[in-house]
């Protein structure tokens, strides 16, 4: 029987088609085991995931020298920003050093510019726009002489003043402090052994462009000259017939203008201590006198009504009507025009190349009297910052005016007052035009027509501010 068993169990048929069913029965069972743990709808998911890994996995990894070869690029591509950048900053340097360049020549050219126009006498630079009225307690009083202030001058570095008066003394003024540096005293008529000085009512005074030479004029018919740093007297020019009543160094010599109630004008060389020539023109007694570096000078004519320019090496002159009373002051603005002030209250500008002002202001200082008899106050003093619009006259009228110049000086218009009581006999401009310097008096400087008992015999110093210039748009 067991052999039969055996017999059967070796007999027995393998495995047809029909078992292939169960095997797979059996994979899904496991296959299904193992889904367990996935989530579920995440099958296709997690398969693209794994086939990217599995293809990162199976990438072939870089060499070191591939990865030597990118370490060198990247150093290449610095250098080549630095040098990029380097080249940039140069670019950047160069385009500032063009700028600075343009700029300089911008400023030589307007320089070279300025200097012709100065040579030509058609220099007017815009300067009264940025003039601001000083307050009362910003000037300063000045006092030491007895009697009215007749004339001032300004040193060329602006440091010192000197003013004469009819006491007939000078003195000289520090600027800064506002204290007597020195004091020529009156000299007594014919006494001899005595210090050298004025024995009679200054007039006017001129101080060369160097500051070397001072020299005054008085009534006794006598030129006075001397060293402006020391106040030391160095010699006397005689000649004139009348009072000496104007005086003016040619800029940059020192050749002397003189004039006088005699109606001529004298030159002289204060160097040399030596007499040039004497030209005659005016009809009437001359008032005033003026000069740049040109060999000419102007005068006002007083009661001849008349401006001349003398020509010296011609020995020439110009006349200029235009004022009906009397011309008691004048002013060079620049080589080739001139401001003027008269008894008639009126200002005039002046050009070279035509007869009449340019521009005239009448009643500049108002008028004063009873009503139906007004007389207009006199101008009796004149004064001009040198090639610009800026200009200031002076009266009795208890105000010193400024004045703005047009353009091409056919223009005269009023800026604003300063407030000082008297008869403004002298007005001078410092040369860097920071401040003004006015001689007052209790009288005239040519007479005692009137008298104002509340008035200072005194220089006044007054400043002048400038207003900040605006920053420009988008800067």
């Amino acid at each position: 029987m067991s052999t039969a068993v055996a017999t059967r169990k070796r007999a027995k048929p393998a495995p047809g088609p029909g078992a292939a069913p169960v095997a797979g029965k059996r994979r899904r069972k496991v296959d299904s085991a193992a889904d367990r743990g996935k989530p579920k709808g995440g099958g296709r998911m997690n398969e693209e995931i794994s086939s990217d890994s599995e293809s990162e996995s199976l990438a072939p990894r870089k060499t070191e020298e591939e990865e030597e070869e990118e370490l060198e690029e990247t150093a290449q591509e610095k250098k080549l920003r630095l040098a990029k950048l380097y080249l940039e900053q140069l670019r950047q340097q160069e385009e500032e050093k063009a700028e600075a360049r343009a700029f300089e020549e911008d400023q030589v050219a307007g320089r070279l510019k300025e200097d012709v126009l100065e040579q030509r006498g058609r220099l007017q630079k815009s300067v009264a726009k940025e003039i601001q009225a000083p307050a009362p307690t910003d000037i300063r009083v000045l006092r030491g002489h007895q009697l009215s202030i007749t004339c001032l001058v300004i040193t060329p570095d602006d440091l010192a003043i000197f003013s004469a008066a009819k006491d007939c003394t000078i003195i000289k003024w520090s600027v800064e402090t506002g204290r007597k540096l020195h004091v020529i005293p009156r000299a007594k008529k014919g006494a001899q052994g005595q210090p050298a000085g004025h024995s009679s009512h200054v007039l006017c005074m001129a101080i060369s462009s160097d500051g070397k030479y001072l020299a005054s004029g008085d009534r006794s018919k006598l030129i006075l000259i001397w060293e402006a740093q020391s106040c030391q007297h160095l010699y006397t020019f005689t000649g004139h017939r009348d009072a000496v009543s104007g005086l003016a160094f040619r800029k940059g010599t020192h050749q002397l203008y003189s004039t006088s109630h005699d109606r001529s004008v004298k030159v002289w060389n204060a160097a040399e201590n030596s007499y040039v020539e004497t030209l005659f023109g005016h009809q009437d007694a001359v008032a005033a006198l003026d000069a740049l570096s040109r060999e000419c000078c102007v005068t006002a004519g007083g009661r001849d009504g008349t401006v001349r320019v003398w020509k010296i090496p011609e020995e020439s002159q110009l006349v200029f009507y235009g004022h009906q009373g009397s011309i008691d002051c004048i002013h060079l603005i620049n080589e080739e025009h001139m401001v003027s002030g008269a008894d008639d209250g009126s200002v005039a500008l002046w050009g070279l190349s035509k007869k009449r002002p340019l521009a005239l202001q009448r009643e500049a200082h108002g008028l004063h009297g009873e009503p139906g008899l007004e007389q207009p106050f006199w101008v009796s003093s004149v004064a001009a910052l040198l090639n610009t619009d800026l200009v200031a006259t002076g009266s009795h009228n208890a105000r010193v005016r400024l004045w703005q110049c047009g353009e091409g000086f056919r223009q005269l218009d009023p800026l604003c007052d300063i407030p000082l009581v008297g008869f403004i006999n002298s007005l001078k401009f410092s040369s860097a035009g920071d401040f003004l310097v006015a001689g007052v008096g209790q009288e005239h400087r040519l007479g005692r027509w009137w008298r104002i008992k509340e008035a200072r015999n005194s220089v006044c110093i007054i400043p002048l501010r400038r207003l900040p210039v605006s920053p420009v748009a988008g800067s």
